[in-house]
């Protein structure tokens, strides 16, 4: 839908510091429905600390945050995943233990019927009480969810699907990140924060999970994105913002935001601690050749 619909996150004044240092210095930031937005910068310029406030793993120390016409700032994760608020690490974060099913199944949690009671305990024991006495009407809800799960995991081809019995430790490294994935979006999310999705994927990975997000884009979820390797961003965003020392420094079209003299210097001076630079250069080179 874009720039011409309905505002569905917006941001304003967001500032996050510690021990002096400013992580996040007044940042603004809309996203549409059905829009998807890349936040770029060089290593330490605040944009995993921004994911981090917008998904309630921290708090700010200003500014306000809205979902959907609503205030959430301050709100826990949980009661913004109950919102369609979901989210990936920059370091994959999968449950070991567990199967990849049921790794899944967990992003489902919050639309049980035991959750909806609202209350933190009381919902606790009640989930507990309905797993013993299993109910017709509980044991149908599990059913769903697990064909739920079960259709997320077959949106990934077969690189999840037959492994779904099999624990997550046992998972390459690019199956743990597809099954992190996979978990955010047993939420059934509004809005999906992606934080470096890509990150250790050699080329052939890379370009399979481009066209996986693609196809989310499609469909016309909503998604922020995190993420170096800016072939990737270039061809998924409908605009990219550009952090620097936790200040917004540019925002735009991928195109228009990749010539901006701004950019261009805030990444060369990082450039002997920041991967992404080459690709930045190699990028603005061949565009001014074209």
């Amino acid at each position: 839908m874009g720039m011409d619909g309905k505002a569905l996150l917006e941001v304003r004044g967001l500032r996050r510091e510690f021990g002096g240092v400013v992580a996040v210095d007044g940042v603004d930031l809309v996203a549409y429905e059905g829009e998807t937005i890349s936040v770029i910068g060089p290593n330490g310029a605040g944009k995993t600390t921004l994911f981090n406030l917008i998904s309630g793993l921290d708090q700010p120390d200003a500014g306000e945050i809205c979902l959907d016409g609503r205030p959430i700032t301050g709100l826990p994760p949980e009661v913004l995943a109950a919102r369609g608020l979901a989210r990936t690490f920059q370091h994959g974060r999968v449950f070991g233990n567990l199967s990849v099913l049921d790794n899944v199944l967990i992003g489902a949690h919050t639309r049980q019927s035991a959750y909806r009671l609202r209350a933190p305990v009381v919902g606790m024991a009640a989930e507990l009480l309905l797993a013993l006495i299993q109910l017709p009407a509980w044991r149908a809800e599990q059913r769903r969810l697990r064909e739920e799960a079960l259709e997320v995991l077959a949106l990934f081809g077969d690189r999840l699907l037959p492994r779904a019995d099999q624990p997550a430790y046992s998972l390459s490294y690019a199956n743990r990140r597809r099954t992190e994935i996979a978990r955010a979006l047993a939420l059934r999310p509004r809005i999906l924060l992606l934080d470096e999705p890509t990150a250790g994927m050699n080329p052939t990975e890379t370009a399979e999970l481009l066209e996986f997000i693609r196809a989310l884009k499609q469909q016309g979820l909503t998604i922020l994105l995190i993420e170096h390797k800016l072939s990737l961003v270039m061809q998924l965003s409908d605009r990219v913002i550009v952090m620097d020392d936790g200040r917004k420094i540019a925002e735009g079209r991928p195109e228009d935001v990749r010539d901006d003299p701004q950019v261009i210097e805030a990444y060369l001076g990082h450039g002997r601690r920041d991967p992404e630079v080459t690709d930045w250069k190699v990028q603005s080179e061949d565009r001014k050749l074209h």
